[in-house]
């Protein structure tokens, strides 16, 4: 059974950018109020860290709940780990999710610069540099016969698209413009070369684009 890479539940404003140019240990994703993108899975039933009963049902709780199924592993960027840059000056930083990770899979962060590897709870982080070829190989092997999502952020996004490694998506759009920040796309239209498209909008107000291979 073919293993695949697959982006999941990413989130990108109308104009099509996914988090800000500028981010700090304040803001995480470079943006002011960051809930505005992915409110839509916070409000559902199924999103993972809720602590009172309810939530929505309906499709976006199906994405919300499909995001682990059959992963065997995730390919990051480094910006998705943490806000530090260049050189690791502080190896104390374990990334944004405290002692229980969400991912529960092993987890390749993209650098430049070697850092050990760590285990927190059930989760592995391993420190990797090397083409998009080399790290979704290793990627593979260590998902066991299961697929791999790539996480993002959004550079991390483009370059395995750049390289045609990507075999599945699904990009969640809410209807805001911000203007200004890293773009995934000026118009999901740019994949359909590659791609085939299904637009389903939510009644939550985002619109799920679900991008497959030719």
């Amino acid at each position: 059974m073919e293993q695949l890479l697959r982006v999941m539940n990413f989130n990108v404003s109308r104009d099509g950018i996914g988090a800000g140019e500028h981010q700090s240990l304040e803001e995480p994703f470079g943006l002011p109020r960051p809930e505005r993108l992915f409110g839509w899975a916070g409000a559902t039933a199924s999103w993972p860290t809720r602590t009172e009963p309810g939530g929505s049902r309906g499709l976006d709780d199906c994405f919300t709940r499909d995001f682990a199924r059959n992963i065997g592993a995730e390919i990051m960027g480094r910006n998705k780990f943490g806000p530090q840059r260049g050189p690791w000056g502080d190896h104390e930083w374990r990334g944004w999710w405290g002692d229980e990770p969400p991912f529960h899979t092993p987890v390749f962060v993209l650098t430049h610069h070697t850092r050990p590897s760590f285990t927190l709870s059930d989760t592995t982080f391993h420190f990797v540099g090397g083409t998009p070829a080399a790290v979704l190989e290793r990627a593979r092997e260590a998902a066991r016969g299961r697929d791999v999502r790539l996480g993002g952020g959004v550079g991390t996004i483009r370059q395995f698209l750049d390289a045609d490694l990507v075999d599945t998506l699904h990009v969640a759009v809410s209807p805001l413009t911000l203007g200004s920040g890293l773009r995934l796309w000026s118009s999901p239209e740019e994949l359909l070369d590659r791609f085939h498209l299904e637009v389903v909008p939510s009644p939550s107000g985002v619109t799920h684009h679900l991008f497959w291979r030719r």
